[in-house]
Order: C-alpha cells, then sequence, then structure tokens
C-alpha cells in the first residue's frame, strides 16, 4: 500500500496544488511509493482547475500541473499518512475536524520541514498578489522538500 500525503490550502488552487506537483515530481523522481494529492478547507472553487498564476509558477520552474479543486473532508482522515497544512489556519481548522488524536497528529504545517522557516511558518496566500507572489510560494516550499523527503522516507522504513 503506497504512502499517502495530502495538501491543504483555503480553496485549493494555489498554494496547496502547487506544493501538489512539487512533491509528486520529487517522489516520482526517487522512485518512492507515495500518492499525493490536495485539497481545500472552503468549498468556493470545487470543480475549479488550479491558479493560472500557479500553473505558469510551476511551468516556469519545470513542473508538471493537472487540477481539480476539491473540498477536504473528515472522513478522509483514515485514507492519509501525512496531513500537511499550508498555514496555521488550515492546521486549526483540519485538527477541529479529527476524529481523534491519531488524526489530528497526521497534521503538520508544510513550513515545519524548513529548517531555515525560522518563526513564521505560514505559507503566505498569493491569491491577491501577482507573479512574484507565486514565486515566492514556490521558493518557499521547494525549500521544504529536503526534509519532507527525509520525513517520508522515514515513515515508509517504519512502515
Amino acid at each position: 500500500m503506497p504512502y499517502r500525503v495530502t495538501f491543504v490550502c483555503t480553496g485549493n488552487i494555489c498554494r496547496s496544488p502547487m506544493a501538489e506537483w512539487i512533491l509528486r515530481h520529487h517522489v516520482a523522481e526517487e522512485g518512492l511509493d507515495v500518492e499525493v494529492d490536495s485539497s481545500g478547507t472552503g468549498g468556493w472553487h470545487v470543480g475549479d482547475g488550479a491558479d493560472e498564476r500557479t500553473v505558469a509558477a510551476l511551468d516556469r520552474a519545470g513542473y508538471r500541473s493537472a487540477h481539480t479543486a476539491r473540498q477536504f473532508e473528515a472522513s478522509w482522515f483514515a485514507r492519509y499518512d501525512l496531513i500537511i497544512a499550508l498555514d496555521t489556519g488550515h492546521l486549526r481548522a483540519l485538527r477541529s475536524m479529527a476524529p481523534d488524536e491519531a488524526s489530528r497528529d497526521k497534521v503538520r504545517l508544510l513550513r515545519e520541514f524548513d529548517p531555515s522557516a525560522a518563526g513564521d511558518l505560514d505559507v503566505p496566500d498569493p491569491y491577491y498578489g501577482g507573479r512574484a507572489d507565486f514565486d515566492t510560494v514556490l521558493e518557499m516550499v521547494e525549500a521544504t522538500m529536503p526534509g519532507l523527503l527525509d520525513e517520508i522516507r522515514k515513515d515508509l522504513k517504519g512502515a
């Protein structure tokens, strides 16, 4: 059974699909048995594609992308090994939805995996910004990949 990771942001059109496709790239490169997807805490964009600026930032950095937004459901906790929130608001929302302590423990902040992220662990929402904001988010997500991949490899060895 593959290891399963999901990223969660607000509407599932900017930050979480970006993180999804960056991690997908890295686990494919390493040949890890990991399934990656994403969702949002809200349903405003369910059925929409990723924001065109997210797609453009991913393209500029050499990542593929294809996406349909969806909303995270409490029943999904059992499905995932790791649920990654993009900011503390998402972290609180997800932990409040969790049916038990084991499910709450699966929820982590993405920037926890970046040792250089001191203090503020939120990935800012670029939705109301421009190209530079999306590129900044992409850089923040990429900075978490070594630590996140270490965590996944550790969990895979322990399974």
